[in-house]
């Protein structure tokens, strides 16, 4: 698909389209504040009218109370009331606590930290967007709430949401977008989605598949690497793919520290192959292997991943696609028909059959296919070419996937092919959502690709996170 020479020649031309599109958004973003301490005076207030110690409850997506006053040298009890991870930063100080699985708490104490405000805030990428955020007050023994000099970390690590005005650097802001832009497509140890072939086949069919459940090293984008937990040691977990019709035997090797399961979402299985344990299974305990079996009798646009401590495990990459049956048979595609004045081709040749596996929390944060920008991976195709995206939602928010110029049919909902497919230049996918969309690369150049969330996509460093690119060779030089 002329892969080597899209990376040569059409790299600038998509980081130029997207910095026209997507630049709005971090300035949209500067404009929340810096985090760094800001002069207050608390009129007749001194410490001893403050709590010294103070309970912050963390929620999907809040932090309670929002507005915090605290004495100094004070002491926040942070307790994660929510399902998913969340912790709680001082922005512009080392006060955070660690990350906090659903139901533990943590004690911060600010020793350190001088009389100011400051924005508090869950670090859990694309969490502060989603409303977790609040203000702290950090009040002196005399009531004095004001420092001199902003307390800002050095190294700039959580200068996301700098102030628009004051003393901005335009140009500096202006050049972390452009360089983050030019640095895609970027390599990164691991891939995800790799097709697993059977084991074995036995004379009677059966297909037997086997994958190992494990925590490793995932680089998430380049230099930052992770604890990820996953499968067969990559993110997305290996692709699945059988014929209907087909039985089909998993065997899962457990390598966590603790017990798991696996749920085949969208999979038509028996109530005994369900994977949610102890209710259809025993708990496959560390160093254990268990095996799955079950018929494909039906097409599927599916996934797996665990039930069993999934608020926690799905986040940090333990998901998978699992696909039966093939586009245009088993699967119907809307071909040979008209669809808000466009005409479908009554045969297609479908050139790539792309799983666009979504995430936004746990290690590995907001990511496409187990990646992030600089090194999600583009989708290359000539003029004229036909593909499909099958989009699936692993993570905890919605995400709004736009295509630039180019609309997506929506055939499919969940596997479920549409009586009625509709034509949209952005699919918004739920939590546990399938999308499957027809595409025609019509017009060469490179397009945009991304969450239209924008905060899912850019921060004050510039790009980052769920953004690809779709790359269309023109047809006279493929």
């Amino acid at each position: 698909m002329g892969e080597e020479r899209m990376i040569g020649t059409l790299v600038v031309a998509v980081m130029a389209a997207m910095a026209l599109v997507l630049a709005a958004g971090a300035l949209i973003v500067g404009a929340r504040g810096a985090g760094t301490p800001s002069g207050a005076l608390v009129d007749g207030v001194t410490a001893s009218d403050v709590p010294t110690v103070l309970g912050v409850e963390l929620t999907e997506f809040a932090i309670a109370p929002a507005d915090l006053t605290l004495a100094e040298g004070g002491t926040l009890t942070v307790r994660n009331s929510g399902a998913a991870e969340h912790d709680l930063e001082v922005v512009g100080t080392s006060a955070a606590t660690p990350v906090l699985f659903g139901g533990d708490a943590s004690e911060l104490t600010l020793d350190g930290v001088a009389p100011g405000t400051y924005e508090v805030r869950c670090t859990i990428p694309g969490h502060d967007s989603a409303g977790m955020v609040g203000e702290l007050t950090v009040v002196g023994a005399d009531g004095d709430a004001t420092v001199v000099a902003a307390a800002g970390d050095a190294d700039g690590a959580h200068d996301d949401h700098a102030a628009a005005g004051g003393d901005e650097d335009w140009a500096a802001l202006d050049q972390a977008m452009h360089d983050s832009i030019l640095a895609f497509p970027a390599e990164t140890e691991g891939i995800g989605n790799q097709p697993l072939e059977p084991e074995e086949v036995l004379e009677d069919g059966t297909k037997v598949f086997r994958m190992t459940a494990g925590i490793f090293d995932w680089e998430v984008e380049p230099g930052k690497v992770v604890e990820g937990w996953g499968y067969n040691g990559q993110i997305p977990g290996p692709m699945i793919k059988v014929d209907v019709g087909d039985t089909v035997r998993v065997h899962i090797e457990n390598e966590l520290p603790m017990g798991t399961d696996v749920h085949w979402h969208g999979v038509r299985v028996p109530n005994d192959q369900d994977g949610v344990a102890p209710l259809t299974q025993p708990l496959i305990e560390p160093g254990e292997t268990y095996t799955y079996e079950f018929a494909a009798d039906e097409p599927s646009i599916g996934m797996y991943h665990p039930h069993h401590h999934g608020q926690m495990k799905l986040p940090n990459g333990m998901f998978g696609v699992f696909l039966i049956g093939d586009l245009g048979t088993d699967i119907a595609l809307p071909t040979g028909r008209t669809i808000s004045n466009k005409d479908i081709p009554a045969s297609i040749d479908i050139v790539a059959e792309i799983p666009m596996v979504l995430n936004d929390a746990g290690t590995i944060g907001l990511t496409i296919n187990g990646k992030g920008w600089p090194a999600t991976e583009p989708i290359v195709v000539d003029e004229g070419d036909w593909f499909v995206v099958h989009y699936y939602n692993e993570g905890l928010q919605i995400h709004p996937m736009h295509l630039h110029q180019m609309p997506q049919l929506v055939f499919a909902k969940d596997g479920f092919v549409l009586d009625a497919p509709q034509w949209e230049d952005t699919v918004n996918v739920a939590p546990g959502e399938r999308y499957s969309v027809l595409v025609q690369a019509t017009d060469p150049g490179a397009w945009a690709f991304h969450c239209h969330i924008l905060t899912h996509a850019e921060r004050h460093e510039g790009m980052f996170g769920m953004v690809t690119a779709l790359i269309v060779n023109d047809a006279e030089d493929a």
